[in-house]
């Protein structure tokens, strides 16, 4: 990559009420120079039409899953779909693929069995749909599947981590594959409120053993990981202050290797509410420039 990338990674777009409000949006953010706009597709069977509809609406920003469940959508099928974004839209739809968690898979983890090998077949299914490696990108974590990514997509979407991780994600994937990390961030001075409202954001995914397993293995301890999160924790995983100061947290996943950030704002768990203000003063410190 030559030129870094600022995205938006916000639950608002699948949650929005109204295609037109999610457009607008994502207009907004297109005239402030965001590269990128990435939120989940769910866990029906098919991706959103959403998606869709952003491209349609706007110019050039693109658009990605982040990310799409494999136990949950059939590989033909997100082929197909890819393809004809690819066509309508050339180069701006990024199709995010992820092994999910095994309570959002069945609940009780009986069909959530070696998901490494079903990311694999997954794949192999792409490849038989024709679906081109660098369209497509895989949400990894640990060592195996940041190696996957690395050899089989154009990169990696890591979720929920720190700016070590980010460094130890570049060195796997090497220097030529995308490196796009989630950060969320709490655009708020006050310490206290600020980490209140992280944690309404950690508390839930502290409970996930893919998102503990891989702090773990960055050195965090139990202790660090009870409850909501330690202060040490949320400091790391989630910048928090003046829009100045959260620019400057989100310098360290550049710093660290990244070659694009997919910035989360949290805003109280409301993902009916975009957060224009916060992404609006963002934007004066992070001088977004689309490059895709």
């Amino acid at each position: 990559m030559t030129q870094r990338l600022v995205s938006v990674w916000q639950p608002f777009f699948l949650g929005a009420g109204s295609r037109q409000a999610a457009v607008d949006a994502a207009v907004e953010l297109e005239e402030l120079g965001y590269s990128r706009i990435w939120f989940s597709a769910g866990f029906d069977e098919r991706i959103p039409a959403r998606f869709r509809e952003l491209l349609d609406g706007t110019r050039s920003i693109g658009v990605a899953t982040g990310i799409a469940s494999i136990w949950h959508t059939e590989p033909a099928e997100v082929a197909a779909l890819t393809e004809d974004a690819e066509k309508a839209h050339p180069g701006r739809f990024l199709l995010g693929l992820g092994t999910s968690h095994a309570v959002l898979v069945d609940g009780d983890g009986a069909r959530y069995r070696k998901p490494y090998s079903k990311m694999v077949e997954y794949l192999d299914a792409l490849d038989a749909a024709g679906l081109a490696p660098e369209r497509r990108v895989l949400a990894a974590l640990g060592p195996r599947m940041l190696e996957l990514s690395r050899n089989r997509s154009a990169g990696a979407h890591p979720y929920f981590t720190t700016a070590e991780h980010t460094a130890e994600a570049r060195a796997a994937i090497g220097p030529d594959r995308l490196l796009a990390p989630e950060v969320a961030v709490v655009v708020e001075p006050d310490p206290g409120r600020a980490r209140a409202i992280a944690r309404q954001y950690t508390a839930g995914y502290l409970t996930l053993p893919n998102y503990t397993n891989n702090l773990r293995r960055l050195g965090w301890t139990d202790a660090d990981l009870a409850g909501a999160g330690s202060d040490r924790l949320i400091d790391a995983v989630i910048p928090w202050g003046t829009a100045e100061q959260v620019a400057a947290g989100l310098e360290e996943h550049y710093r660290a290797g990244a070659d694009e950030v997919a910035v989360q704002v949290l805003n109280g768990g409301d993902n009916t509410a975009f957060p224009a203000d916060a992404f609006r003063a963002l934007a004066g410190y992070l001088q977004p420039r689309p490059s895709l």
